[in-house]
């Protein structure tokens, strides 16, 4: 068993994790020859966190156990009626060997915010930061220390009761699973081409937008192949008006003329954590950040103009991704290139790899 001093802001007493040891965990060189090009989820580490859930016995049997299948009853409810969340945070190895990771408990209170909008249970957040440093404590020789590569953790929850029946479900399980990550971009960072989905929307008014759920990204994958066939790296949706939502998994950003930053801003797009980072490193060097509707006429004309200098999508993935061209049915858009994205980039990732000043108080670390 292994604990956690007692949380100072919510007072609730740490888990006590049962820790069960992978016996066919990989070995150091097997474990170095994929960290040497491990991609990005493709490879995942020796072991697992899970918690249950249920109505009579709340949050309990919080483990540690070896990577590897999940067994579900047929008639699980995620199966049927898709209750189901999940995030995406990343671990860095920072120069003298600790690891840490950006902003948890952004990503905690993300996850409880898509729990309450799919009726599941809501994770406490000092039991999500909880997870992640149980996984590290076993697994934290998979965090990797070469240029841009993380450790990728994907906490996710489903409902895991065996019943027909459209009501939230009254068993639940939550897990933290991990895979080493290797750079995003292979010889650089290079702006994509994005493909306007016209025929198909991500998400709707009152809908499961803002919530991490599969569903959401399943609903993309059809348009996104779209993509594909028109020769574009992503798809990027408008919501009912023709207001710019987001891409498949990554938020839009435009820069102006004038240094102002705006990015969409509705109740159908996921809050993203990167996003939100970003915006506030270019706050503090004087630009003016605005959330608000950006309609596809106001894009492409601001384009046309030279209103807007700059559009670039960010995600924890990515990190940032310039746009350089936008294509619709009967248009080719090339998009202005600027310097900024980069920038902030560079800053950011500096940050989390511990390059730089964490003036935000933005790290948190995962093996003290």
């Amino acid at each position: 068993m292994t604990t956690i001093d007692t949380d100072p802001d919510t007072g609730l007493d740490p888990l006590e994790f049962a820790v069960t040891r992978n016996l066919a965990a990989k070995s150091n060189a097997d474990r170095d020859a994929i960290l040497a090009n491990p991609g990005f989820g493709q490879s995942f580490t020796d072991h697992m966190v899970d918690i249950c859930w249920s109505v009579r016995g709340g949050w309990h049997r919080p483990r540690v156990s070896p990577y590897g299948p999940i067994s579900l009853d047929p008639a699980a409810a995620v199966l049927h009626y898709g209750q189901e969340i999940f995030e995406g945070i990343k671990a860095y190895r920072h120069a003298d060997g600790s690891v840490h990771t950006f902003r948890p408990d952004q990503n905690g209170r993300r996850l409880q915010r898509s729990a309450r909008r799919l009726a599941l249970p809501e994770l406490p957040v000092p039991y999500f930061l909880q997870s992640l440093r149980e996984l590290i404590a076993v697994d934290g020789a998979w965090v990797p220390s070469g240029d841009d590569q993380s450790l990728y953790l994907r906490p996710f929850m489903f409902a895991k009761e065996a019943f027909l029946g459209v009501r939230p479900a009254h068993k639940v399980a939550y897990y933290l699973i991990a895979s080493p990550a290797g750079a995003y971009f292979k010889g650089g960072v290079q702006p994509v081409s994005i493909w306007l989905s016209e025929d198909y929307s991500r998400a709707g008014k009152g809908g499961t937008g803002a919530a991490k759920t599969g569903g959401n990204y399943a609903a993309s994958l059809l348009p996104q192949s779209e993509a594909y066939e028109n020769e574009c790296d992503q798809v990027v949706f408008l919501d009912q008006d023709r207001n710019v939502e987001e891409l498949g998994g990554m938020n839009v950003v435009f820069v102006y003329k004038d240094g102002t930053i705006v990015t969409p801003q509705s109740d159908s797009i996921l809050e993203g954590i990167t996003r939100d980072s970003l915006l506030q490193l270019a706050r503090d060097r004087g630009h003016h950040v605005v959330g608000r509707n950006v309609s596809l006429d106001e894009w492409r004309e601001g384009v046309a103009s030279g209103d807007i200098v700059e559009v670039f999508a960010c995600g924890t993935a990515a990190v940032v991704t310039p746009i350089g061209v936008l294509k619709g049915k009967d248009f080719i858009d090339e998009q202005p290139t600027g310097t900024l994205a980069l920038e902030l980039r560079e800053e950011l990732t500096n940050i989390q790899y511990g390059r730089a000043e964490d003036k935000h108080g933005w790290l948190y670390r995962l093996d003290a």
